[in-house]
Protein backbone atom coordinates (compact mmCIF):
# COMPACT_ATOMS: atom_id res chain seq x y z
CA UNK A 1 0.00 0.00 0.00
CA UNK A 2 1.37 3.25 -1.00
CA UNK A 3 1.22 6.21 0.85
CA UNK A 4 -0.65 7.87 -1.91
CA UNK A 5 -4.03 6.40 -2.27
CA UNK A 6 -5.45 6.80 -5.48
CA UNK A 7 -8.48 8.17 -6.06
CA UNK A 8 -9.43 5.68 -8.57
CA UNK A 9 -8.97 3.03 -5.68
CA UNK A 10 -11.13 4.84 -3.16
CA UNK A 11 -14.27 5.23 -6.36
CA UNK A 12 -13.72 1.48 -6.31
CA UNK A 13 -13.62 0.76 -2.79
CA UNK A 14 -16.80 3.04 -1.70
CA UNK A 15 -18.56 1.29 -4.93
CA UNK A 16 -17.91 -2.59 -3.18
CA UNK A 17 -19.26 -1.52 -0.22
CA UNK A 18 -22.12 -0.14 -1.08
CA UNK A 19 -22.94 -3.31 -3.30
CA UNK A 20 -22.07 -5.54 -0.43
CA UNK A 21 -24.39 -3.84 2.00
CA UNK A 22 -27.18 -3.78 -0.81
CA UNK A 23 -26.37 -7.26 -1.47
CA UNK A 24 -25.66 -8.90 2.52
CA UNK A 25 -26.66 -5.69 4.81
CA UNK A 26 -30.33 -4.79 5.52
CA UNK A 27 -32.71 -7.84 5.35
CA UNK A 28 -36.02 -5.24 6.33
CA UNK A 29 -35.51 -2.07 4.41
CA UNK A 30 -36.97 -3.30 1.26
CA UNK A 31 -40.11 -4.44 3.53
CA UNK A 32 -41.09 -0.81 4.55
CA UNK A 33 -41.46 2.99 3.15
CA UNK A 34 -38.14 4.19 2.22
CA UNK A 35 -36.84 7.73 1.79
CA UNK A 36 -33.72 8.67 0.34
CA UNK A 37 -31.15 11.23 -0.25
CA UNK A 38 -33.18 13.34 2.68
CA UNK A 39 -31.75 16.75 3.45
CA UNK A 40 -31.57 17.91 6.81
CA UNK A 41 -31.53 16.02 10.17
CA UNK A 42 -34.89 14.53 9.82
CA UNK A 43 -37.79 14.36 7.34
CA UNK A 44 -41.58 13.46 7.68
CA UNK A 45 -43.93 10.31 6.60
CA UNK A 46 -47.38 11.30 5.52
CA UNK A 47 -50.17 9.39 7.30
CA UNK A 48 -53.35 9.65 5.46
CA UNK A 49 -56.91 8.81 6.99
CA UNK A 50 -60.13 6.26 5.91
CA UNK A 51 -62.20 8.26 3.67
CA UNK A 52 -66.03 7.73 3.84
CA UNK A 53 -68.35 7.77 0.48
CA UNK A 54 -71.83 8.90 1.23
CA UNK A 55 -74.77 9.96 -1.42
CA UNK A 56 -75.85 13.60 -2.54
CA UNK A 57 -78.86 15.37 -3.83
CA UNK A 58 -79.58 16.01 -7.34
CA UNK A 59 -78.06 18.61 -8.36
CA UNK A 60 -76.19 18.93 -4.57
CA UNK A 61 -73.00 19.26 -3.94
CA UNK A 62 -70.64 16.67 -4.15
CA UNK A 63 -70.00 15.22 -0.21
CA UNK A 64 -66.23 15.71 1.07
CA UNK A 65 -64.74 12.99 2.52
CA UNK A 66 -62.63 15.19 5.44
CA UNK A 67 -59.76 12.33 5.54
CA UNK A 68 -57.82 12.99 8.28
CA UNK A 69 -54.12 13.86 7.37
CA UNK A 70 -50.84 13.77 9.67
CA UNK A 71 -47.25 13.76 9.44
CA UNK A 72 -44.66 11.81 11.43
CA UNK A 73 -41.30 12.90 12.09
CA UNK A 74 -38.58 10.59 11.67
CA UNK A 75 -35.14 11.18 12.73
CA UNK A 76 -31.66 10.84 11.34
CA UNK A 77 -28.54 9.55 12.59
CA UNK A 78 -25.10 8.76 11.64
CA UNK A 79 -23.37 5.71 11.87
CA UNK A 80 -20.26 4.72 11.29
CA UNK A 81 -17.87 1.48 10.70
CA UNK A 82 -14.02 2.15 10.65
CA UNK A 83 -11.46 -0.52 10.58
CA UNK A 84 -7.36 -0.48 10.34
CA UNK A 85 -5.47 -2.06 7.13
CA UNK A 86 -1.90 -2.36 7.73
CA UNK A 87 -0.02 -1.88 4.67
CA UNK A 88 1.23 -5.25 4.81
CA UNK A 89 -0.77 -7.36 5.79
CA UNK A 90 -2.05 -8.25 1.83
CA UNK A 91 1.12 -9.63 1.51
CA UNK A 92 1.20 -11.61 4.77
CA UNK A 93 -2.59 -12.72 4.76
CA UNK A 94 -3.94 -15.82 1.92
CA UNK A 95 -7.41 -14.23 1.18
CA UNK A 96 -8.41 -10.64 -0.21
CA UNK A 97 -8.24 -8.62 3.22
CA UNK A 98 -9.88 -5.52 1.65
CA UNK A 99 -13.24 -7.88 0.83
CA UNK A 100 -12.88 -8.94 4.39
CA UNK A 101 -13.51 -5.52 5.59
CA UNK A 102 -16.03 -4.21 2.87
CA UNK A 103 -18.38 -6.99 4.12
CA UNK A 104 -17.74 -6.69 7.63
CA UNK A 105 -18.49 -2.75 7.69
CA UNK A 106 -21.36 -3.61 4.91
CA UNK A 107 -22.45 -5.96 7.48
CA UNK A 108 -22.52 -3.52 10.58
CA UNK A 109 -24.49 -1.24 8.73
CA UNK A 110 -26.63 -3.55 7.90
CA UNK A 111 -27.68 -4.80 11.22
CA UNK A 112 -27.76 -1.31 12.46
CA UNK A 113 -30.26 -0.09 9.81
CA UNK A 114 -32.79 -3.45 10.93
CA UNK A 115 -31.98 -2.35 14.61
CA UNK A 116 -33.50 0.75 13.63
CA UNK A 117 -36.43 -0.72 12.00
CA UNK A 118 -37.16 -3.32 14.74
CA UNK A 119 -36.86 -0.77 17.28
CA UNK A 120 -39.52 1.25 15.55
CA UNK A 121 -41.82 -2.10 15.26
CA UNK A 122 -41.44 -2.78 18.99
CA UNK A 123 -43.10 0.37 19.74
CA UNK A 124 -46.46 -0.45 17.99
CA UNK A 125 -48.33 -1.78 21.28
CA UNK A 126 -50.18 -4.09 19.57
CA UNK A 127 -50.49 -7.65 20.47
CA UNK A 128 -51.46 -10.86 19.47
CA UNK A 129 -52.59 -13.80 21.73
CA UNK A 130 -50.57 -14.48 25.66
CA UNK A 131 -47.60 -15.05 26.39
CA UNK A 132 -47.17 -17.83 27.70
CA UNK A 133 -46.25 -19.70 24.46
CA UNK A 134 -44.75 -19.92 21.50
CA UNK A 135 -45.54 -19.03 18.20
CA UNK A 136 -48.44 -21.27 17.31
CA UNK A 137 -51.02 -21.95 14.51
CA UNK A 138 -53.73 -20.38 17.08
CA UNK A 139 -51.46 -16.56 18.11
CA UNK A 140 -50.90 -16.44 13.89
CA UNK A 141 -54.97 -16.91 13.39
CA UNK A 142 -55.57 -13.88 16.23
CA UNK A 143 -52.92 -12.01 14.68
CA UNK A 144 -54.26 -12.32 10.78
CA UNK A 145 -57.74 -11.42 12.50
CA UNK A 146 -56.55 -8.49 13.72
CA UNK A 147 -55.10 -6.99 10.86
CA UNK A 148 -57.98 -7.84 8.93
CA UNK A 149 -60.15 -5.88 11.58
CA UNK A 150 -57.65 -3.13 10.87
CA UNK A 151 -58.78 -3.05 7.37
CA UNK A 152 -54.75 -3.60 6.65
CA UNK A 153 -54.32 -4.37 2.95
CA UNK A 154 -53.77 -7.64 1.79
CA UNK A 155 -51.80 -6.59 -1.57
CA UNK A 156 -48.95 -8.71 -1.01
CA UNK A 157 -46.74 -5.87 0.95
CA UNK A 158 -47.21 -7.61 4.39
CA UNK A 159 -44.29 -8.86 5.92
CA UNK A 160 -43.88 -11.44 9.03
CA UNK A 161 -40.57 -11.25 11.11
CA UNK A 162 -39.68 -13.86 13.32
CA UNK A 163 -37.13 -15.09 15.43
CA UNK A 164 -35.72 -18.77 14.49
CA UNK A 165 -36.81 -20.49 17.55
CA UNK A 166 -39.90 -19.34 15.99
CA UNK A 167 -39.11 -20.01 12.25
CA UNK A 168 -38.64 -23.69 13.38
CA UNK A 169 -41.71 -24.19 15.52
CA UNK A 170 -43.37 -22.84 12.00
CA UNK A 171 -42.10 -26.04 10.80
CA UNK A 172 -44.35 -28.19 13.02
CA UNK A 173 -47.29 -26.18 11.81
CA UNK A 174 -48.76 -28.87 8.67
CA UNK A 175 -50.42 -25.81 7.22
CA UNK A 176 -46.80 -23.77 6.52
CA UNK A 177 -44.64 -26.87 5.58
CA UNK A 178 -46.50 -29.48 4.40
CA UNK A 179 -46.98 -29.87 0.50
CA UNK A 180 -50.23 -31.06 0.71
CA UNK A 181 -51.19 -27.57 1.94
CA UNK A 182 -48.67 -25.00 0.91
CA UNK A 183 -47.42 -26.72 -2.36
CA UNK A 184 -44.52 -28.25 -3.50
CA UNK A 185 -43.12 -25.08 -4.87
CA UNK A 186 -43.56 -23.31 -1.72
CA UNK A 187 -41.96 -26.11 1.12
CA UNK A 188 -39.88 -23.71 3.47
CA UNK A 189 -37.25 -26.67 3.15
CA UNK A 190 -36.09 -24.98 -0.04
CA UNK A 191 -35.25 -21.72 1.44
CA UNK A 192 -34.92 -21.55 4.82
CA UNK A 193 -34.63 -17.55 5.76
CA UNK A 194 -37.97 -16.44 3.63
CA UNK A 195 -41.37 -17.99 2.97
CA UNK A 196 -44.58 -16.61 1.11
CA UNK A 197 -47.46 -17.33 3.23
CA UNK A 198 -51.33 -16.46 3.78
CA UNK A 199 -50.36 -13.45 2.06
CA UNK A 200 -47.52 -12.28 3.47
CA UNK A 201 -43.81 -12.93 3.25
CA UNK A 202 -42.04 -14.96 6.31
CA UNK A 203 -38.67 -13.73 7.34
CA UNK A 204 -36.28 -15.34 10.09
CA UNK A 205 -33.89 -12.35 11.86
CA UNK A 206 -32.00 -12.96 14.45
CA UNK A 207 -32.15 -9.59 15.99
CA UNK A 208 -35.27 -9.22 17.29
CA UNK A 209 -35.87 -7.53 20.95
CA UNK A 210 -35.61 -10.62 23.27
CA UNK A 211 -37.50 -9.34 25.97
CA UNK A 212 -36.74 -11.59 29.17
CA UNK A 213 -37.21 -14.91 28.00
CA UNK A 214 -40.07 -13.39 24.87
CA UNK A 215 -38.88 -12.55 21.96
CA UNK A 216 -40.93 -9.66 19.66
CA UNK A 217 -41.99 -10.96 16.51
CA UNK A 218 -43.74 -8.70 13.87
CA UNK A 219 -46.42 -8.90 11.38
CA UNK A 220 -46.99 -5.45 9.48
CA UNK A 221 -47.66 -3.99 6.18
CA UNK A 222 -45.06 -2.12 4.52
CA UNK A 223 -46.75 1.54 4.96
CA UNK A 224 -46.60 1.18 8.34
CA UNK A 225 -43.68 1.86 8.81
CA UNK A 226 -40.82 4.81 7.63
CA UNK A 227 -36.90 4.62 6.82
CA UNK A 228 -35.51 7.66 5.91
CA UNK A 229 -31.82 7.62 4.18
CA UNK A 230 -29.51 11.45 4.38
CA UNK A 231 -26.67 9.42 3.28
CA UNK A 232 -26.65 5.95 2.50
CA UNK A 233 -23.76 3.54 2.61
CA UNK A 234 -20.31 5.46 1.95
CA UNK A 235 -16.72 4.96 2.65
CA UNK A 236 -13.69 7.33 3.36
CA UNK A 237 -10.22 5.97 2.84
CA UNK A 238 -7.24 7.99 5.14
CA UNK A 239 -3.83 6.92 4.88
CA UNK A 240 -1.73 7.45 7.75
CA UNK A 241 2.34 7.39 7.60
CA UNK A 242 2.82 7.04 11.64
CA UNK A 243 0.60 4.05 11.41
CA UNK A 244 1.94 2.85 7.93
CA UNK A 245 -1.98 1.56 7.68
CA UNK A 246 -5.06 2.73 5.92
CA UNK A 247 -8.18 3.68 8.47
CA UNK A 248 -11.12 2.27 6.33
CA UNK A 249 -14.60 4.18 7.72
CA UNK A 250 -17.76 2.94 6.63
CA UNK A 251 -20.47 5.43 7.47
CA UNK A 252 -24.16 6.66 6.62
CA UNK A 253 -26.73 8.65 8.17
CA UNK A 254 -30.25 6.74 8.58
CA UNK A 255 -33.54 6.27 10.82
CA UNK A 256 -36.77 5.03 11.34
CA UNK A 257 -40.08 5.49 12.86
CA UNK A 258 -43.67 4.29 13.64
CA UNK A 259 -46.45 5.75 11.37
CA UNK A 260 -49.28 3.66 11.48
CA UNK A 261 -49.53 0.97 14.79
CA UNK A 262 -52.63 -0.30 13.49
CA UNK A 263 -50.17 -1.64 10.46
CA UNK A 264 -48.30 -3.58 12.82
CA UNK A 265 -49.25 -6.54 15.08
CA UNK A 266 -46.64 -8.29 17.69
CA UNK A 267 -46.60 -11.38 18.43
CA UNK A 268 -44.87 -12.18 22.01
CA UNK A 269 -43.30 -16.00 22.00
CA UNK A 270 -41.93 -17.62 24.76
CA UNK A 271 -38.29 -18.93 24.85
CA UNK A 272 -37.39 -21.31 27.23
Amino acid sequence: MTPTIEAGFVKQFEKEVHEAYQRIGSKLRPTVRSKTNIQGSSTTFQKVGKGTASTKARHGKVPVMNVDHASVECLLQDYYAGEWLDAMDELKVGHNERQVIINAGAYALGRKTDELIIKALDSSGTFAGGTGDGLTKAKILAAFELLGAADVPDDGQRTAVIGWRQWSQLLDIPEFADADYVGEENLPWKGAQAKHWLGTLWIAHSGLTLAGNLRLCHWYHKTAIGHASGQDVSADITWHGDRAAVFINNMMSQGATLIDAAGVITLRCLES
